[in-house]
């Protein structure tokens, strides 16, 4: 990157500073740049520059990029954190000043969504007398058990700053420059945060604001760049449509023109389309098509095929249904696929019960306890087996075991269970569980075999084999395997990072925000608005120009750094991409 007079103006800047910029046009980078010019000005013992992003995606990318842009020798003077990072620091250390208890848990949101899982997504609001019964037990879960959901840390980490000049004293002693990625969708309580740390450390926001396509979220909204403005009185620097993410191509520009709505009627270069009949070819097909043209046109940019791509879809729904047209045969591609993670958790723990020190003489309490723990998941998504699932439980109790295949097939996993030597290799053991699931040859089971491999992945699995490995190497068995699952599963949502891992993933467009790819491929399809057919491009509700349904396509089709295709239907029309032929 050169460093032009604009951005040397922020490497030179004392004061706050706001980088505004669209995707890939630069802001971290020069962020990064402007860490090490702080560095090399001088720190004092114990200092660091703060680095703070709202996904784990984006502290793996942060990674990434540090390792390009800081030397070694000055790393460890980055300190790379995700808000609820940071504000867990935060609250586990001072929390009790607030009337908690001094050690205080995490609510997982997997637990959490059990507690509300029977109050329908579309009740989840503040109208509902339900729905404010759960967040006032929230709270008196916080202040009374020391258990505090996510959604609880910036509110209550901004009354610790509020209250406490002490403590925000230490905070700015210990980071006197602070940046903050995605400034754009900080909400009212995080921005806060910032604002009150503002008088006393040099505060760098980046910003996008035709990025913020969070803004349904409480909080969150355009007046947030305005309040930055009129609050920290900043240093402006607008890196407009600079690219260097996809340097070489035209897709940030295709991007800016879905944004704006100009549709220049030539093709793009690193852009893309393959439109299909459902009508006559399937989805199945289709997909191995472009993942084909897709493939192809990586190595005919680079020389080489794509290490990640991404597939990405308008809802979950049609995530999980790329993810079925993937993995049918006769030849499945394999894939991840980025989904609502609160079953699978709940699952697992289900798994690391069976790890756990089994008897003859715990055989009913066992059988019983492995079917609670089963319905707690199915409670989280809100359906109808749990109560059925405890029914059982509270039946095997009593001694009276029900013939339900579903409870055959759990007592059969614990007492096979019961007979298999664990080896003390958290990996292997882990399997075995997995194999004993699948053999059971009952569909929830074989789910939750599936939930396993989703689970283990990525930096969470390594967590998972250290604390179980941990445990091993203490007793020669894995006793609170449960406990030590929890603590991964904790520290995966508070210090994690995701890497961008190799292979095809599947997600929907707002799960890859602050991710990259290689290569990846929209899929636009039909969807039904209650009257008709629309372009799923539209999203629900959106008017004509329809600048929410711009802003979320652009996020999609400037995740790929060499190439962007567009995989869809033939019908119905889309608005959104008349006049574009690509």
């Amino acid at each position: 990157m050169q460093i032009c007079e604009l951005r040397q103006s922020l490497l030179d800047c004392q004061g706050h500073a706001l980088v505004l910029g669209g995707p890939g046009s630069g802001k971290t980078t020069i962020a990064l740049k402007k860490a090490v010019a702080r560095i090399n000005a001088g720190l004092d013992a114990g200092q660091s520059v703060l680095f703070l992003s709202f996904s784990r995606a984006a502290v793996a990318r942060l990674g990434e990029a540090m390792k390009q842009e800081v030397p070694q020798t000055q790393r460890s003077q980055l300190s790379m954190q995700t808000f609820h990072s940071f504000f867990w620091t935060l609250l586990s250390a001072h929390g009790y000043l607030l009337g908690a208890p001094r050690k205080l848990r995490i609510l997982l949101p997997q637990d959490e969504q059990v507690e509300y899982g029977s109050i329908r997504p579309r009740e989840r609001n503040v109208q509902n007398a339900d729905w404010r019964a759960w967040l006032a037990r929230r709270e008196e879960m916080f202040r009374q058990d020391g258990r505090i959901a996510f959604d609880l840390f910036a509110r209550n980490a901004e009354a610790l700053l509020t209250q406490s000049q002490h403590i925000r004293r230490l905070i700015t002693q210990r980071y006197p420059l602070i940046i903050v990625d995605e400034a754009q969708d900080t909400d009212a309580h995080a921005w806060r945060c910032i604002e009150l740390l503002s008088a006393t450390a040099q505060i760098v926001c980046l910003a996008d604001l035709d990025q913020q396509i969070f803004d349904y979220l409480p909080g969150i909204g355009p007046e947030r760049v305005d309040a930055i403005r009129q609050t920290l009185a900043p240093l402006e620097i607008d890196l407009g449509g600079q690219n260097h993410r996809s340097s070489g191509t035209e897709i940030a520009i295709f991007g800016q023109d879905i944004l704006t709505g100009r549709a220049r009627g030539a093709p793009y270069a690193g852009v893309s389309s393959f439109g299909y009949d459902p009508r006559r070819r399937t989805q199945k097909t289709a997909l191995r098509m472009a993942l084909g043209i897709l493939q192809r046109s990586i190595r005919a940019a680079t020389g080489r095929y794509g290490r990640n791509v991404a597939i990405l879809t308008h809802s979950g729904v049609s995530a999980a249904k790329v993810s079925a047209s993937l993995n049918a045969d006769p030849k499945p591609v394999r894939h991840k696929l980025a989904f609502d993670e609160a079953e699978a958790m709940l699952t697992a723990r289900f798994a690391a019960f069976l790890l756990e020190p089994k008897s003859e003489a715990t055989r009913r309490e066992d059988i019983a306890l492995g079917l609670e723990l089963l319905a707690t998941s199915k409670a989280a998504a809100g359906l109808a087996a749990a109560a059925q699932w405890r029914l059982w439980a509270v039946r095997v109790r009593e001694g009276r075991e029900p013939r339900a295949g579903f409870v055959q097939a759990v007592i059969g996993v614990i007492d096979a269970v019961r007979q298999s030597p664990f080896t003390g290799d958290p990996a292997k053991d882990w399997s075995c569980v997995k194999r004993l699931l699948r053999d059971s040859g009952d569909p929830e089971l074989l789910t939750t075999a599936k939930n396993l491999d989703y689970l283990v992945a990525f930096n969470r699995g390594r967590r998972i084999s250290a604390g179980l490995g941990a445990i091993w190497a203490r007793d020669g068995r894995y006793t609170g395997a449960r406990e030590a699952l929890d603590l991964a599963l904790a520290q995966d949502q508070i210090l994690g990072g995701v890497d961008d891992p190799p292979g095809v993933q599947v997600m929907t467009i707002h799960k890859s925000k602050g991710k990259q790819f290689d290569g990846v491929i929209v899929i636009r399809e039909g969807r039904h608005n209650g009257e008709r057919q629309v372009s799923s491009f539209v999203w629900w509700d959106d008017e004509p120009p329809y600048w929410r349904s711009r802003k979320i396509l652009r996020v999609g089709v400037t995740r790929a750094k060499v190439h962007t295709l567009i995989l869809e239907h033939v019908f119905p029309a889309c608005p959104i991409m008349a006049g574009h032929n690509l």
